[in-house]
């Protein structure tokens, strides 16, 4: 029950203090302030808001891609079956995995000290 109490006190003393302080700000700021604050105020929202849907229509696309690329297969059961696919793909094929493993193979090629660099790049679009 204590503390029930000390929290409708704090809650009570947080509303006066931001009545008391929007009252003092109105009276001691120079003219057009609280129109300049509340207009950043409205800018970042509309900041957020714009960054929300983005991340939304980025999330959809993301989807959409994911369904055209693997249609109704599940992930999660591709990604635990990978290495028996890759194992048979091997038998098939003849190939095994080299010892050194990735690392291994771009020490052999001579690219485990430099960046790599797209052949094709035409100088206006970054390689990634």
């Amino acid at each position: 029950m204590k503390r029930l109490f000390w929290v409708g006190v704090g809650v009570a003393l947080t509303a006066v203090v931001v009545r008391n302080g929007r009252r003092v700000v109105e009276t001691w700021a120079p003219a057009g302030t609280v129109d300049a604050v509340e207009g950043a105020t409205r800018v970042s929202r509309a900041l957020h808001a714009a960054r929300d849907d983005f991340r939304a229509g980025v999330a959809a696309r993301e989807a959409e891609l994911l369904e055209a690329l693997v249609g109704d297969v599940d992930v999660d059961d591709l990604r635990a079956s990978a290495p028996r696919r890759k194992d048979e793909l091997r038998a098939t094929f003849g190939g095994a995995p080299r010892a050194g493993g990735l690392s291994g193979d771009l020490r052999e090629r001579g690219w485990d000290d430099a960046p790599t660099q797209d052949p094709d790049d035409d100088e206006r679009a970054p390689f990634f």
